[in-house]
């Protein structure tokens, strides 16, 4: 659950992989210059989409210093509208389509990622203005300890 009556909630642990992220989001692949995925960026859906070769700051949801610039050689949305209302809004692809899909997803994705001994995570980062918005909605909902 993220966003209720189109305001954005945030569910708060102590586990900080049980925190969500909050808000109404758009998601996009980020290329690198061999054409293969570097990351998926997280964004506020108010945000302009990343544009091929213009750098932009990801950020790691959670660790404030792990942050980096990336100029993407292409950019994939990767969020589409399949319902609306109760309705179909565009043809469901055959089975067929989304196995050859999926099997070249998992093609174009660097080999250590898909070693299965000690894999390197895929990188999932937010933009500075998710973060900043995460960030200010935790605070702001976060309990307050009191010390005596």
């Amino acid at each position: 659950l993220v966003e209720v009556n189109k305001r954005p909630c945030i569910k708060i642990s102590e586990d900080v992989q049980k925190v969500t992220i909050p808000g109404r989001k758009q998601v996009f692949r980020l290329f690198g210059k061999d054409g293969s995925p570097l990351l998926d960026l997280l964004q506020t859906s108010s945000e302009p989409p990343p544009k091929q070769g213009e750098r932009v700051l990801c950020r790691h949801p959670f660790l404030e210093s792990k942050r980096a610039y990336v100029t993407p050689s292409g950019v994939e949305p990767l969020l589409q509208k399949w319902w609306s209302n109760g309705k179909l809004c565009q043809p469901l692809p055959t089975l067929e389509d989304v196995r050859n899909r999926v099997h070249d997803s998992i093609k174009s994705l660097r080999s250590d990622i898909k070693r299965h001994l000690n894999p390197t995570p895929y990188k999932v980062s937010v933009s500075e203005q998710l973060y900043h918005f995460m960030h200010k909605l935790w605070l702001e909902n976060a309990p307050v300890g009191e010390l005596s």
